[in-house]
């Protein structure tokens, strides 16, 4: 849609469109994202050609996957969201790759020291090489599923999203304590059993051309703004799309991790 239409039409067209899987091609310019400075795609493929299994946590709807250049020739994808797992075993299926339903993991943040939820329908030390990408994780459990010098991989946003909220005219949420950041993340892989190798930090920076393509992402990421959805935020979309004619894209900005982990005990 032409980023020229109407406020209704942008938002109606929204409010229609599915949130299913994290595909925002649809969308074509009306969204863009500058790269990050490492390539978490070519980390995992570097481990990946030299590893005979891959399991990929919260696939969403398998498109990230379905997209690398490589995998080893067994690898299983985890999926939570039941609206997600039709989508990822339809895309995945055809490229010989399981999508099994699991149980989510609370956010890491929210655990207890000794966290019985999340947990992964897998034997131990069933893998090599274990990936995530923006999915919540209990360590202890990653490392249960891992064979002994086993590789742990994840990309991870922080727990800020205060540009989403300047955007709509909404107040702050309060900063999180503890906040979800590289920090926690090691500490609590360390203490699972990992060593870490390597790890990154930087902001992804993402722009939005219209209301309607802002409006769609936060549908389709529900957490990232409390209680949102188009019906409830209308009069802000409204206000942010005039914002955007006058201003040009709105642009948001994220902070952004990445650890890899070996696993030694």
């Amino acid at each position: 849609m032409s980023i020229d239409a109407s406020v209704d039409r942008l938002l109606s067209e929204a409010k229609s469109q599915p949130a299913m899987g994290w595909d925002l091609n649809w969308l074509g310019e009306r969204v863009s994202t500058t790269p990050l400075p490492w390539s978490f795609e070519e980390i995992l493929v570097g481990h990946a050609r030299q590893s005979p299994d891959l399991l990929d946590m919260g696939t969403g709807g398998g498109e990230w996957l379905a997209g690398l250049p490589y995998r080893p020739p067994r690898t299983i994808a985890t999926e939570s969201w039941l609206p997600n797992l039709s989508v990822a075993r339809a895309r995945l299926r055809p490229l010989g790759i399981t999508v099994v339903r699991a149980e989510a993991a609370p956010d890491n943040t929210d655990q207890e020291p000794d966290e019985r939820r999340g947990r992964l329908p897998f034997p131990a030390e069933s893998f090599a090489l274990v990936s995530n990408r923006h999915e919540s994780f209990v360590a202890s459990e990653v490392a249960r599923v891992l064979r002994r010098e086993g590789v742990f991989v994840t990309q991870q946003v922080g727990g800020r999203y205060d540009d989403f909220y300047d955007a709509l005219g909404l107040p702050r949420q309060p900063v999180p304590h503890p906040l979800w950041d590289l920090a926690l993340a090691a500490r609590q892989v360390e203490e699972a059993g990992f060593r870490v190798v390597d790890s990154g930090e930087g902001v992804e920076v993402t722009s939005f051309a219209d209301a309607g393509a802002f409006a769609w992402y936060l549908k389709a990421i529900p957490w990232t703004v409390a209680e949102f959805s188009i019906e409830l935020h209308w009069t802000q979309l409204e206000r942010l799309h005039e914002r955007i004619r006058a201003t040009g894209p709105v642009t948001v900005r994220q902070p952004t991790f990445w650890l890899e982990a070996t696993k030694v005990d």
